[in-house]
């Protein structure tokens, strides 16, 4: 049967991309003839792989021609530099083709996916195990060309580790390949992604696969039903899967998909699986509690999770208005023996915490979200008071005595190297961007100096105001430029105000002689001049760890 071969783009036009088999008439009979079969193996491996010596007029060559055309076509095709290495590696491939064909008598026509991942393998040990022993690597990815041209081919994530990058500038053409992600990287860096910079190496890999899965290079082309299948059948996962929703707001901006779905968001994601009317009523919760969107999304999880245990240990307590004092103690009960992936609607993440008891943190948040539910729906009269929220769902002791900051003691030696790195802190250890440093140098050291001489937790200095710092001296207040007091007589106070976990205070910082950089080395003796003479330490009295 012999027919052409149509792509699905116009080839008329210069700046799309159409196969190099459009326009040519092949033979495309699937069955290989016992006098092809005769003549591949008379031609020989010399021949085939077309050796030095080798007999460009042999009777077999015509006798295959019309498995030979294609296979030359396709290469002819390809946008590959026309070395001596590569025009050896796009030889074999050929040859490997060719003696394949003969072996299963079936030309690559009718090969079906499985065949040709069979012939590619899943990674290179596997090609070298079906692939001819004098196939190398290089020969590897002009297969991927030829059974992505030749036939439907578009697993390429089934081969593991492989260059999309290169197989698509192969197959498409590097300028228009590179075009396309230049196109789409400048919408990426107008709203300030990584992948928009040009070091990035995701977002090629990304668009190429995506490319490929389309069989057109073009971001037009790409429209919601492919975004939507890479995500169904687990195309793409990890960190690529990130970067396709980028992708995806990118071509909706250029105006040829819809806009990614909401659920990729985090804390959106609708969890189920549970009792299906405490599921209605912790929705209707959510549609009406004001609550900002993400504590209410991780109330709304939470819930779902009481849901799935509820449907699983205790299904005749579905609805809320059934709970009682003795299921509220159940579900205390049963949380307080719960471990790391009971009743989670996914596991990702959570591999090798599984099977261990939940935090003390966890445990009350999950209280603090069944609590905040029952309230409401009291507060808005949907249930009856039947039993007070604070008190039978309250955090019991035994967990509350867990929760809290876990202090432990710096070792001396350990703090005598932070002291001195932060005394002597310079403009070179600070990282920095293409646009220079990320926080002005003075703020990191006075931040820096803060907490090694005053021990403040990150939550108090976020919240110290101009003007925190006092000076004093035998209970007198002093100006901060004194020169009528010696530094080290002087003492510094730090008005801290009032934060989230406590009322305002006013600290002593540890030395007066804090904002004075020390230029001198470390001792032998591992201690460093700034503590030498000062026993009274941070490490020794107040750190953010030992407060």
């Amino acid at each position: 049967m012999t027919a052409p071969l149509s792509g699905n783009v116009n080839p008329d036009s210069e700046s799309r991309w159409c196969s190099p088999l459009v326009a040519h008439h092949f033979d495309t009979t699937i069955e290989v003839r016992d006098d092809e079969v005769r003549a591949i193996g008379e031609l020989g491996i010399r021949n085939l792989r077309r050796l030095q010596y080798h007999d460009p007029n042999a009777p077999g060559w015509r006798v295959i021609g019309r498995l030979l055309r294609p296979l030359e076509t396709v290469n002819a095709g390809l946008d590959s530099p026309a070395t001596a290495h590569r025009r050896r590696a796009m030889a074999d491939a050929v040859a490997v083709l060719l003696v394949r064909c003969a072996e299963v008598r079936r030309t690559f026509w009718g090969w079906t996916s499985e065949e040709w991942i069979h012939l590619l393998g899943r990674d290179q040990a596997e090609f070298h195990l079906n692939a001819p022993s004098w196939a190398g690597d290089e020969v590897r990815p002009y297969l991927a060309g030829h059974a992505y041209l030749l036939g439907t081919f578009t697993e390429f994530h089934r081969l593991g580790s492989f260059q999309r990058l290169t197989l698509s500038r192969r197959i498409f053409g590097r300028d228009r390949v590179n075009g396309e992600i230049a196109r789409l990287r400048k919408v990426l860096a107008e709203w300030g992604y990584r992948l928009g910079r040009d070091d990035d190496t995701l977002l090629p890999m990304v668009i190429c696969q995506l490319f490929l899965l389309n069989r057109s290079p073009h971001l037009e082309d790409l429209g919601t039903d492919l975004f939507d299948r890479v995500r169904r059948d687990g195309l793409l996962d990890g960190a690529r899967l990130n970067a396709l929703h980028a992708v995806q707001r990118a071509v909706n901006a250029l105006g040829f998909c819809d806009p990614p779905p909401a659920t990729t968001g985090r804390g959106t994601a609708r969890a189920a699986c549970g009792a299906q009317i405490w599921q209605q009523w912790v929705d209707r919760w959510y549609a009406t509690s004001t609550l900002t969107p993400r504590a209410r999304g991780n109330v709304r999880s939470r819930l779902l999770k009481i849901g799935r245990w509820i449907a699983a240990e205790h299904p005749d307590a579905a609805d809320p208005t059934a709970w009682t004092r003795q299921t509220c103690a159940t579900w205390v009960a049963a949380l307080d023996r719960m471990n790391v992936g009971d009743y989670v609607h996914r596991t990702t993440g959570l591999e090798k915490r599984i099977g261990k008891p939940l935090q003390a943190s966890t445990k009350d948040g999950h209280l603090s979200a069944i609590r905040r539910f029952f309230t409401d729906c009291q507060e808005w009269e949907w249930l009856p008071r039947r039993f007070d929220p604070g008190r039978a769902l309250a955090t019991p002791r035994s967990i509350t005595a867990l929760l809290g900051p876990n202090p432990r003691v710096i070792a001396d030696e350990i703090w005598a190297k932070l002291l001195w790195a932060g005394l002597n802190l310079s403009h070179a250890d600070l990282p920095e961007t293409q646009s220079g440093h990320f926080y002005p140098f003075e703020l990191v050291h006075a931040i820096t100096l803060s907490w090694l001489f005053s021990g403040l937790r990150s939550d108090e200095i976020a919240r110290l105001r101009v003007g925190c710092i006092r000076w004093q001296h035998d209970d007198t207040p002093i100006a901060g430029d004194s020169d009528q007091v010696l530094a080290r007589d002087a003492v510094c106070l730090l008005d801290v105000p009032a934060h989230k976990t406590g009322t305002a205070l006013t600290t002593r910082s540890s030395r007066c002689s804090a904002t004075r950089p020390v230029s001198r080395p470390p001792t032998s003796e591992g201690t460093s001049p700034a503590t030498e003479h000062d026993p009274q330490s941070p490490a020794s009295s107040t750190t953010p760890k030992s407060r």
